[in-house]
């Protein structure tokens, strides 16, 4: 994977859809295509090059299928390469990695891995609350059927409220929920100073949504996390929270393929 991410980041034209991406996350390809003097169809295979190489990620809205900056090929070549490089070639890296992050022009929070697990385990991962606990420190109490209400435990919390509720629940291929209310007793657990609990409180519920697709004995797991507000100072705390809680699942569900065998 690290090969083809180098591979992508090599052509000039791919590095210039990453910027306009950073520019402004969430573009249609007749988008993309207005800020670049080629082809539609070339354009298309730059993407599709991109999307190969997990630096770009899309979600289809309507008709419309959008492009996002994934950061996750970043993260995990930095974790893996980074002490083997001189200072310069570090603040290269940590460059690149700080522009994909940033690309917060659009208020969806997109962000793809791929997990050497099977749809059906990291299914389990995703909704059987003593696997959730172990990674995440977080139960769901629901029948995970669609409109059924959600409670969410962490530490000695309860959390429910209105709306708190199931979406979407297709087995294996995709899951979605409403991002709970933020309470004054989950505020006291995690530490929320006054000031940010005061604003998270006011926040509307959001929507975090898992598609999961097998890729060569792999799971290409996609995280959609939507419905901020602009300015939300929730997408702000997610943008750091979902990758460092993903890495955490990767790590649980590669460990456990690694001791099966």
């Amino acid at each position: 994977m690290d090969d083809d991410v180098f591979r992508a980041l090599a052509d000039p034209s791919r590095r210039r859809l990453l910027d306009l991406l950073n520019a402004r996350n969430g573009q249609t390809l007749r988008e993309l295509c207005a800020e670049l003097d080629m082809a539609r169809q070339s354009v298309s295979k730059h993407l599709a090059v991109l999307e190969s190489a997990n630096l770009v990620s899309t979600v289809w809205r309507g008709r419309e299928k959008l492009h996002h900056l994934n950061a996750e090929p970043i993260n995990a070549i930095a974790d893996r390469w980074i002490h083997q490089y001189d200072r310069r070639r570090v603040q290269l890296f940590a460059d690149l990695k700080t522009a994909l992050e940033a690309a917060d022009m659009n208020n969806d929070f997109v962000y793809t891995t791929y997990i050497r697990t099977t749809p059906e385990r990291l299914w389990q991962a995703l909704t059987d609350p003593a696997f959730t606990q172990q990674y995440w420190g977080v139960q769901h109490e629901t029948d995970w059927q669609p409109g059924s209400e959600m409670v969410w435990h962490q530490g000695g919390v309860a959390i429910s409220g209105p709306g708190q509720v199931v979406l979407e629940h297709t087995p294996y291929t995709r899951l979605s929920y409403a991002w709970h209310h933020i309470t004054p007793e989950f505020a006291k657990e995690v530490g929320l100073d006054e000031e940010t609990y005061d604003r998270t409180s006011r926040e509307p519920l959001s929507t975090a949504t898992f598609e999961l697709e097998p890729v060569d004995g792999q799971v290409k797991l996609t995280v959609i996390h939507s419905g901020f507000e602009p300015g939300s100072t929730l997408r702000t705390m997610i943008k750091d929270g979902w990758p460092a809680l993903l890495s955490d699942l990767k790590s649980l569900l590669e460990a456990s393929v690694t001791s099966d065998r």
